[in-house]
């Protein structure tokens, strides 16, 4: 077969980039490559000639705020040209607030609809390519996402050629029967700086990795927190990519092994991605790279697309996040938009995927630490994500699962994971909008830093069984362990056949300051609907002593739930300044004794009348002689 020869072709398109740029005329709409594929040359030609124009619409994605694109958004040129900005975000940013009537608010799957269907008809497209092969064919290189429809639905198009653009396989392809000019460039591409860490990233990070399972398909959004979760992620397995920017941290995980594409349901052994925005060293690593490929807008975003994915997790950062769950989304230094133009696709995609969740990193503090990012209510101008797609939210103070909850229990779980300053005041708005029951008090507890570090996983048989200290939103759970505990149980618990646990007595259990009150529970289950199998607590008493009691369900005792909840009270007792543990029981519960007796420190037996009175010293290790009569 014959392979056709361009060179006559390329010659009759080829022009300087003034040439190219005059064919412009006043009123038109113009289409620029989005995001770290942005002709500059060609738009620094426009800019250069924009004396000569009159009301140009210039049509863009996303530019970074270094280049020209920016620019133009940033000063005035009304009559010269406008910004028309295809963004879903928080608009909190200077340049948006001041240009918000040209923002246009859409989920980024939807974009190349309207662009292939004319409802926003283009006249010009610039855009910039690889050089053309032996076929004719162009590449897109690290710009597919809307660049592709646009091309394709653009009455002109001029592309500028640039050598240093990287050829990346997929559906990024125009050939160069489809361009009306052609404008040879060679220019540095325009890449990211590092950003500033957030005080609170590695914190996040090391939260949204622990819901991250081996073999899930991940997509991560812009943002400081998200680059740390890319590192973070290098201690999973097997993971797959489906994404829609790609960066240096996410391709350094395939690099490393971790991502392998095996599992991902669709686009086996591919990481999948509309655009990327990196360094040199991404882009040089994209070329030619059968492992990525690069595809518009509607296929990487559409929610049908992500759904389809073996456990789809989507990683995003939020702005700001309200008490119902309303998600902002944050606006990036370096560029004027959150990065995140498809977080709800993205949102809406993980929530209709078998096993999918959908992650929302929401920092407690902005980064002067003055203003709480968790907030009463949102604009409704600036909602990105509604609430009945949130799902998973995580700040460096925990982790919570909004899915099927009532307000009451959304606004007590995001209280708890504000910064402890501010939970006091967000506690008393909510109750001023009827979030919160009016006649819930405010207690000390609440202002408790929910410990972490205590959380350890263990496995009986077929179950993961996960032990960790409660938390405010744990009162409906613990109301059902107790309704659902053996009649016996129940009597040995509270020295009394107990029928009703109502739920202000329930709370001195889950409302605690993680110090002097502690309880421990041993879940199973999924995050936000668990089923406590065991749970344990001490309750300071008086001096340096603490009542301690617990229960275990009885499909579960006889396996050492009640064993581990104990000594983990015991040692965060201890750590707590706490030197006597007290228990009150029944003499016919010897699993009670039994489990006194197994801890290392002294433990002694009294009685007071028909009651048996346990007392364990925690600063006297036992000298294996046993319980103490």
């Amino acid at each position: 077969m014959k392979i056709s020869d361009f060179s006559a072709r390329f010659a009759q398109l080829k022009k300087t980039g003034p040439q190219a740029i005059d064919a412009i005329q006043p009123g038109q709409r113009v289409f620029i490559g989005s995001g770290c594929g942005e002709p500059q040359h060609l738009v620094n030609t426009l800019l250069d000639r924009a004396d000569g124009f009159a009301d140009l619409e210039i049509v863009r994605l996303l530019s970074l705020e270094s280049s020209l694109v920016a620019m133009m958004a940033e000063e005035s040129h009304d009559r010269l040209f406008n910004v028309r900005s295809i963004y879903l975000g928080s608009g909190q940013t200077r340049s948006l607030r001041a240009n918000r009537r040209f923002i246009t608010p859409i989920p980024l799957s939807t974009v190349p609809r309207i662009l292939r269907e004319g409802h926003l008809p283009l006249d010009f497209a610039l855009v910039q390519v690889t050089p053309p092969d032996a076929y004719g064919w162009m590449n897109l290189g690290i710009s597919v996402d809307v660049t592709l429809a646009a091309a394709q639905s653009a009455v002109n198009v001029i592309a500028q050629i640039n050598p240093r653009m990287p050829r990346v396989s997929g559906h990024g392809f125009i050939h160069i029967d489809q361009v009306n000019a052609i404008v040879e460039q060679d220019e540095a591409l325009l890449s990211a700086y590092a950003l500033a860490e957030y005080e609170a990233a590695e914190s996040l990070a090391r939260l949204a990795v622990g819901l991250v399972e081996d073999g899930a398909t991940v997509h991560l959004g812009m943002g400081t927190a998200s680059q740390t979760v890319a590192r973070a992620l290098a201690a999973k397995n097997d993971l797959g990519i489906h994404t829609e920017i790609l960066t240096d941290d996410i391709l350094d995980l395939s690099f490393q092994g971790v991502v392998t594409n095996k599992y991902k349901g669709i686009n086996y052994g591919k990481i999948v991605a509309g655009s990327a925005i990196g360094t040199d060293g991404l882009y040089d690593a994209l070329n030619d790279n059968p492992a990525v490929e690069f595809r518009p807008s509607d296929y990487v975003n559409h929610p049908a697309v992500i759904a389809r994915h073996h456990q789809m997790t989507s990683i995003c950062v939020a702005r700001t996040i309200d008490l119902t769950g309303q998600v902002q989304a944050d606006a990036l230094p370096q560029n004027h938009f959150s990065g995140v133009t498809g977080m709800f696709d993205f949102a809406m995609g993980a929530h209709m995927a078998r096993g999918g969740r959908s992650i929302i990193l929401v920092p407690a503090l902005s980064r002067d630490g003055r203003t709480s990012r968790i907030v009463t209510a949102l604009e409704s101008g600036s909602v990105v994500i509604p609430r009945g797609y949130v799902s998973y939210v995580v700040s460096e103070y925990g982790v919570v699962n909004l899915f099927g909850k009532n307000m009451e229990e959304r606004a007590m779980a995001l209280i708890s994971l504000a910064h402890p300053d501010h939970r006091e005041v967000l506690f008393t708005q909510a109750k001023e909008k009827g979030l919160i029951d009016r006649r819930r008090s405010l207690k000390e507890s609440l202002f408790g830093i929910y410990p972490q570090r205590m959380e350890e996983t263990r496995r009986y048989a077929d179950h993961k069984v996960v032990y960790r200290p409660t938390k405010p939103t744990d009162n409906r759970l613990i109301q059902e362990h107790f309704y659902q505990m053996d009649p016996k149980d129940v009597e040995m618990r509270f020295f009394n056949l107990r029928r009703h646990f109502y739920r202000d007595e329930m709370e001195d259990m889950s409302q605690v300051d993680y110090v002097k009150n502690l309880s421990i529970v041993a879940v199973t289950g999924e995050i936000g609907f668990e089923r406590i199998v065991g749970l344990g607590g001490y309750f300071h008493d008086q001096g340096t002593t603490a009542e301690v009691a617990f229960s275990v369900a009885k499909n579960w005792q006889g396996k050492g739930i009640g064993s581990v909840i104990l000594l983990k009270l015991a040692e965060a007792a201890r750590e707590n300044g706490i030197a006597t543990l007290t228990a009150y029981t029944l003499p016919n519960n010897r699993g009670m004794i039994r489990l006194f007796k197994k801890l290392p420190y002294a433990t002694t037996i009294t009685f007071d009348g028909d009651t048996v009175v346990l007392n364990c010293q925690l600063g006297e290790p036992d000298q294996g002689s046993g319980l103490h009569v």
